[in-house]
C-alpha cells in the first residue's frame, strides 16, 4: 500500500513538473499571444456592431520623412485637445516627439517650413511630423478641434515655438 501512494505522488509531481515546464517553455511565445488577446477580441464577429478602423498607420509623418526611433529615456504618453478658433492661426513650432491626432471637427491646412501643404479634415487622421517646423491654419466658420496623441518623454515639451516667426 505504501508502494502505491508513493507512485502516485511521483506521477503527481510529475504531471505538475511537466505543466510547469511545458508554460515556462512557452513563456515567450504565450506573452506575445497574451499581449495579442484584445486586438483578437475585437476581430472576433460577436460583438454585434463593433467596428475597428485604423485612421492612420505609417512609419512616416504626413510629409514622408521617417519616423524617429522610440526614444530610450523614460516614456510619459500625453493624449490633448486642441481648439483652433474660426480664422485664425497657430505659431510656427515643432514637437520634439512622435505624435497622431484625429481631427473631431472643422478643417486645417498644416503648412511645413518647405511649402509642403495638407488638408486635414474631420474624421481624418494624421500622424504629425518630428523636429520640423510648421503650423496648422484655420480657414473656416467653425472652431477646428483635433485630439493629439504624444508619444513623448518625460519633461521634454510636447511643442517648441520658433521665436523668429509670426
Amino acid at each position: 500500500m505504501n508502494t502505491l501512494n508513493t507512485l502516485d505522488r511521483t506521477a503527481k509531481s510529475l504531471a505538475i513538473y511537466s505543466v510547469i515546464r511545458f508554460y515556462w517553455r512557452m513563456k515567450y511565445i504565450s506573452l506575445p499571444l497574451l499581449l495579442l488577446l484584445p486586438f483578437a477580441l475585437f476581430a472576433a464577429d460577436d460583438h454585434g456592431n463593433v467596428s475597428v478602423e485604423i485612421l492612420a498607420q505609417s512609419d512616416r509623418s504626413w510629409d514622408g520623412v521617417k519616423l524617429p526611433a522610440y526614444p530610450t529615456e523614460d516614456p510619459q504618453m500625453s493624449v490633448v485637445k486642441v481648439t483652433i478658433p474660426p480664422h485664425s492661426k497657430l505659431k510656427w513650432h515643432k514637437h520634439p516627439s512622435m505624435n497622431a491626432g484625429y481631427m473631431i471637427s472643422g478643417e486645417i491646412l498644416v503648412t511645413a517650413e518647405d511649402g509642403q501643404t495638407r488638408v486635414v479634415k474631420a474624421g481624418e487622421g494624421l500622424i504629425e511630423m518630428v523636429n520640423t517646423w510648421h503650423y496648422g491654419r484655420n480657414d473656416g466658420d467653425v472652431p477646428a478641434e483635433i485630439v493629439v496623441v504624444y508619444s513623448g518623454v518625460k519633461d521634454r515639451p510636447l511643442a517648441i515655438i520658433k521665436e523668429d516667426a509670426e
